[in-house]
């Protein structure tokens, strides 16, 4: 018996040893791209594709980062993107938090059928309504306007499902009670559902905020006035027809991550827990 249990925890041991260094390989994988990106931007073009890589550059040049800040309106590049990312992500907080609501603890007719509906349309791809929604919005007067990235962006088919699985995860009897005290929906919605909501709007406001930070084909299409551009197209105006300057490219996405960084960080607890409980209640 003794012999059993001493095998079983060597087999344990070992399985937990193999599940550490799959682990580490995966982090490294992971890792070693941002250390390379970290490395480069202290390089200059004729540095940063030596081989063996030098890991630590000698001499270290900071020039590729006040040039990033001063040949190119960067400053204004960044505010755009965050004012951008800010005001869509506290948009879909807004918009989906109450549809998720609705979709999850109302009931009116047709409901699930509506909601399937509004789910279907995730299995479009964008590129495919890319062209229709250029028209609408040159319709609009939105073209070369920030209303043409922040309007289109407000609502969101995931960001629904995502709180209304979330919200569905909430006892109805806290609902039920708050509406025999003489609760409106709306104050419900703000005073009993909304609190409770913090990690599934922690996780919609790290995925939307990243998507926003990160979207290049949007504002390339939209934006051509350069008072409007965001922080991707400022770092594409390094590479030029004859030659691509990725040590200030290297530099510049090393400043855009700063705030991507913050945003997870801050939202990581939250974040693991929303994505832990989603999905639980269908």
């Amino acid at each position: 018996m003794n012999h059993k249990m001493s095998n079983n925890k060597k087999r344990v041991r070992i399985g937990r040893i193999l599940l550490y260094l799959v682990l580490i390989l995966v982090m490294c994988s992971m890792v070693v791209p941002f250390a390379w990106m970290l490395s480069a931007s202290f390089k200059n073009n004729n540095e940063v594709f030596l081989y063996p890589i030098r890991w630590i550059p000698d001499p270290i040049r900071i020039s590729n980062y006040i040039r990033v800040w001063t040949e190119i309106p960067f400053p204004r590049y960044y505010m755009n993107t965050l004012l951008y990312s800010v005001i869509v992500t506290a948009g879909q907080c807004a918009t989906c938090s109450m549809a998720g609501y609705a979709f999850g603890k109302l009931k009116f007719p047709g409901r699930d059928l509506f909601f399937l509906l509004f789910l279907s349309t995730m299995m479009v791809p964008w590129h495919a309504i890319m062209i229709p929604q250029f028209m609408i919005n040159k319709a609009l007067g939105f073209y070369n306007h920030p209303q043409a990235v922040i309007v289109m962006n407000l609502f969101s088919a995931f960001g629904v499902f995502l709180l209304r699985q979330f919200i569905m995860g909430i006892p109805s009897d806290l609902v039920e009670a708050a509406r025999i005290d003489g609760c409106g929906e709306f104050r419900g919605f703000f005073q009993i559902i909304l609190p409770l909501c913090k990690p599934g709007l922690a996780t919609l406001i790290v995925f939307t905020f990243t998507f926003m930070w990160n979207d290049y084909l949007a504002p390339m299409i939209y934006l051509d006035n350069d008072r409007y551009k965001t922080i991707q197209l400022g770092l594409a105006s390094f590479r030029s027809l004859y030659m691509t300057d990725y040590g200030l490219i290297m530099a510049g996405t090393v400043c855009s991550l700063i705030p991507i960084l913050i945003i997870y960080c801050t939202a990581q607890k939250y974040l693991i827990e929303g994505i832990a409980h989603t999905g639980l209640k269908g």
